[in-house]
């Protein structure tokens, strides 16, 4: 047995895990096939495609997370794209074998991407490498047709332990959808970012992630031990290494603790009484979870209704939140608008070839430049209102104009309910705080509430991309400066009687619950799977204790 080895890397989800040790493959890879007969040819390429978009549809379906829903949705229509399809057409028509012809095409795409000036567009390179593969996977015949295809297929059974740690440079939101952690497992990746679509996906799915390890040689490392939370891999970790690195994490103890107070309403050590909602990408993610663990819901991303083909129409909108509120039985749900645009695109509504989509129109700015599919879901909204404790949150506010406009929108919209006769509330209308020049102007904002989406903030604040792995370590919410606006912006709520919330990643991680107490936050929102810990570090916080921040 090898000695062990211990790697460094930058944390991305957290967690403890041990497991045999396993590199994700390369598709691309595959050597090229000899030349097809051309009419043949034709039909394999097409057949494969077909198969990709069927595979990536079902995965799109079952995503329950709006960022991963969105890059999948961005993937078929690529794929659907016949511009895209075309010169692997003419190369096949050329003679070129198919494989050959499919790489070749999708080279200078990726090439095109990984060019350009905008972070957001480098980043589809990533996704065009994905849809390579998986069409390469799909003629090489190893993939079965969609309607038998199992989760985890994208690695041979025999490839991929239950519970393993799977290695890789990088890792797309569709590969990590595929694969079935269920049992377990860990991801250890050569770069990727913590800010990642997918280690956001791994957090919420309490799967451990470390990123930024670099490329590291696997011959003679059969196991692996991961600590998502301290960024460490250990190869062929022997049995003291594996107890002490399991020690650290404590998870049974901890894992006790949680669940003695997941149903109980949060309490710091002192007496203090602070409120947990949840984060919710899906109705889906309902399922199984008792309304008793929380105190509410802290935000609904409608982005899932808008993953299909065409846009949702009030009906199909009213029903989805009208679940929501079912589940709430009486507590307060708070509904974000549409957050489309910047990494989260939806074909026929976002706009193409913005040079920085996340400083583009994205957001509220998108809705109120749409406003014909904005007024549908306010009524949508308006009639939910009606049902239960509804709140609308609007995204990406920037001035008090916007805020005012979206006002105006949502009474006009109530004003067409009641000349028709159909019951609706107009319900409390606030704003997400995760623009810069909101947070400074926060007093200037008549805002029914106030929720800080620390995601976009850090990197605004940081100017460091969410996305993008070279800086991922700038992209820090315990900055400083970032800390500083959530304090400001809590001040201002307790000076004007408005509950303010924090609903980005950060509430979610007990690292983070005692700077956003001592920074005067009193309600976080978090994913479901984070309530038991966040509700354990709130126990754990007592004012005035002294601290090392």
């Amino acid at each position: 047995m090898a000695a062990p080895l211990e790697l460094m890397g930058q944390p991305a989800a957290p967690g403890f895990a041990v497991g045999a040790l396993v590199r994700l493959p390369d598709a691309a890879a595959q050597p090229a096939s000899s030349p097809d007969d051309v009419v043949a040819g034709r039909a394999r390429l097409m057949a494969a495609i077909e198969r990709a978009v069927a595979q990536l549809q079902s995965l799109q379906a079952a995503a329950g997370d709006d960022d991963a829903a969105g890059i999948i949705a961005f993937q078929v229509a690529m794929l659907e794209d016949d511009a895209l399809r075309a010169p692997a057409f003419e190369a096949i028509d050329a003679g070129a074998p198919v494989e050959a012809a499919w790489r070749a095409a999708l080279a200078a795409e990726i090439d095109g991407y990984e060019r350009a000036a905008a972070p957001h567009f480098r980043a589809r390179g990533v996704d065009l490498k994905d849809l390579r593969d998986r069409v390469l996977r799909c003629l090489g015949g190893t993939v079965p047709a969609a309607a038998a295809w199992p989760r985890g297929a994208i690695l041979a059974a025999a490839a991929w332990p239950r519970g393993a740690i799977l290695a890789a440079d990088d890792l797309t939101p569709s590969r990590f959808l595929e694969l079935d952690w269920s049992a377990g497992g860990g991801i250890a990746l050569s770069a990727g970012s913590a800010a990642s679509h997918v280690a956001m996906l791994a957090r919420a799915r309490g799967v451990p992630m470390v990123v930024g390890l670099g490329r590291f040689d696997m011959a003679g490392h059969a196991t692996a031990a991961l600590d998502g939370a301290a960024g460490i891999l250990v190869l062929s970790p022997d049995a003291a290494t594996r107890a002490s690195m399991a020690g650290a994490v404590a998870p049974a103890a901890g894992g006790v603790a949680e669940a003695a107070l997941l149903e109980r309403p949060a309490m710091t050590a002192d007496g203090e009484r602070i409120k947990v909602l949840l984060n919710l990408s899906d109705p889906r993610e309902l399922e199984g979870l008792d309304p008793a663990i929380c105190d509410g819901v802290g935000v609904v991303r409608t982005e899932f209704l808008f993953t299909g083909p065409g846009l949702p129409d009030e009906a199909t909108q009213h029903a989805a939140y009208c679940r929501i509120l079912d589940f709430a039985a009486g507590r307060p749900v708070t509904i974000r608008t549409l957050d489309a645009g910047g990494d989260k695109p939806i074909p026929g509504l976002t706009r193409e070839g913005e040079s920085n989509p996340f400083l583009g129109v994205r957001g509220l700015r998108l809705s109120l430049a749409r406003p014909e599919v904005f007024v549908v879901q306010l009524r949508a909204l308006a009639r939910a209102a009606a049902c239960g404790a509804v709140k609308i949150m609007l995204p990406m506010v920037t001035v008090p104009a916007e805020l005012t406009a979206a006002r105006a929108l949502l009474h006009e919209a109530a004003a067409e309910l009641a000349e028709e006769g159909i019951a609706h509330r107009i319900p409390p209308l606030g704003i997400m705080v995760e623009v810069p020049a909101a947070a400074l102007a926060i007093e200037q904002f008549a805002a029914d509430f106030l929720s800080i989406g620390t995601n976009d903030l850090t990197q605004y604040v940081t100017a460091a991309g969410r996305d993008i792995g070279a800086v991922a370590a700038l992209a820090d919410p315990a900055n400083p400066a970032v800390l500083r606006l959530i304090a400001e912006v809590a001040r201002h709520g307790e000076r004007a009687d408005i509950e303010v919330s924090v609903c980005g990643d950060m509430a979610g991680e007990p690292a983070h619950v005692a700077r956003l107490l001592r920074a005067g936050i009193r309600v976080l929102s978090v994913a479901p799977n984070r309530v038991g810990a966040v509700k354990a570090a709130i126990a754990g916080y007592r004012a005035g204790a002294a601290t090392s921040d």
